[in-house]
């Protein structure tokens, strides 16, 4: 079973999703047409409670304190289910763009 993870906030910060994943199996299920289908996943970084004076006073270069810190878990999602956790790095292509190394992962043979 996985280990639920210390976010480390304190006060009235939002908690972070306690979902414990199951472990993921090898061997998955192949030759469905619908493994083929792309489906969006969302990476969740952290999560903010502002009050609504300061979303409706929010400009550019504005800063939305998140309740993570840099270094902590991210959360990738699909739609509101937890499916694995990871950790963020930059692509080794030199695009600057970012990756996600995934360190737990739900196991998917029942589905998404």
């Amino acid at each position: 079973m996985a280990e639920e993870i210390d976010d480390g906030t304190e006060g009235d910060a939002l908690p972070a999703a306690r979902e414990e994943l199951t472990p993921a199996r090898s061997g998955r299920r192949s030759g469905s047409a619908v493994l083929g289908v792309p489906i969006e996943v969302v990476i969740s970084v952290g999560r903010a409670r502002p009050l609504v004076s300061d979303l409706v006073n929010l400009r550019r270069d504005s800063v939305l304190p998140l309740d993570s810190r840099i270094d902590d878990p991210v959360e990738i999602l699909i739609g509101e289910r937890l499916i694995a956790r990871g950790e963020l790095q930059e692509m080794d292509d030199d695009s600057g763009r970012l990756a996600v190394r995934l360190t737990e992962v739900a196991d998917l043979s029942q589905g998404v």
